[in-house]
């Protein structure tokens, strides 16, 4: 208890306690546009579509932390609106687009790396490295955080009538296709944010089950954001105070613990819960 206690008086430890609030709220309150969109598996394919970006970024201009951000937003970017364009130009259906997009990015970025010698620094991108972060990467989580958490409030409203009927929100002079685009460069905005924290292969977690879970516990869409974000923020700081003592990786804690939430809500909700319906059948 005293090496804990310790641990967390260290700059490092509240470095990477704000980090785990701030990239948790954020991913966990735009978890629910992911799971509105019912596009979970396009997050997932996107999310190792950074690697390219960053592996160009190194190449180009070294190892700079904002080189290595632009470079990851601008590959996100380019796969996954380029995955839409090839879908609406082609007759190859947007998944399918992404899914030959997002591998052949993540083969050459990972080439690169490794030409490169830096292996380790590849292991931290994909599976996250939380305790590594320095105050500007922190500054930037808390920058696209609060972009992302004020940008949906203001524009909650035609948000949620362009994702349930694009149709009418056309009529009623709602920009749909600029929204679409708009959220998709938002996600991945917020993903990026989360690369260092996660990784990319488990960033999936943090930017679905949050409002996954909230799915199951609530009717109202509005709680979807602000639950979700709850549930993401205490998630990761509770995984931050279980992952020391059990000597586990903290990004993946993080995921194990919002799978545990989510687990117990698609068990115990008192509205979809697996207890409930059984309850209700019998």
């Amino acid at each position: 208890m005293n090496d804990f206690l310790q641990f967390l008086s260290e700059p490092l430890a509240q470095r990477s306690l704000w980090a785990c609030g701030i990239i948790g709220f954020s991913n966990g309150f735009v978890s629910a546009l992911v799971v509105l969109r019912r596009s979970s598996l396009q997050i997932g394919t996107l999310s190792c579509a950074l690697l390219p970006g960053i592996a160009l970024a190194i190449l180009l201009f070294g190892l700079f932390q904002l080189s290595i951000l632009l470079g990851a937003v601008l590959a996100g970017l380019m796969v996954g609106l380029g995955s839409l364009f090839v879908s609406r130009t082609s007759r190859v259906d947007q998944d399918t687009a992404l899914s030959v997009l997002h591998t052949t990015a993540f083969a050459l970025g990972y080439i690169i790396l490794i030409g490169l010698g830096l292996q380790q620094k590849v292991d931290d991108w994909l599976f996250g490295n939380i305790m590594s972060m320095g105050d500007a990467d922190l500054w930037i989580a808390y920058g696209i955080g609060a972009v992302a958490v004020l940008s949906i409030t203001a524009l909650q409203r035609p948000l949620l009538i362009t994702l349930f009927d694009a149709r009418s929100a056309a009529t009623m002079g709602i920009p749909t296709r600029a929204f679409n685009y708009g959220i998709f460069s938002l996600i991945i905005l917020v993903l990026v944010s989360s690369l260092q924290a996660v990784g990319a292969f488990l960033t999936l977690g943090l930017l679905v089950a949050p409002a996954a879970t909230m799915y199951l516990l609530t009717d109202k869409t509005s709680f979807l954001f602000w639950g979700g974000g709850l549930i993401g923020g205490l998630g990761a700081i509770a995984a931050f105070f279980l992952s020391y003592p059990l000597g586990w990786h903290l990004g993946a804690t993080i995921i194990v613990v919002l799978g545990i939430f989510f687990l117990l809500a698609y068990i115990f909700s008192p509205r979809y819960g697996l207890l409930r319906r059984r309850g209700n059948k019998a």
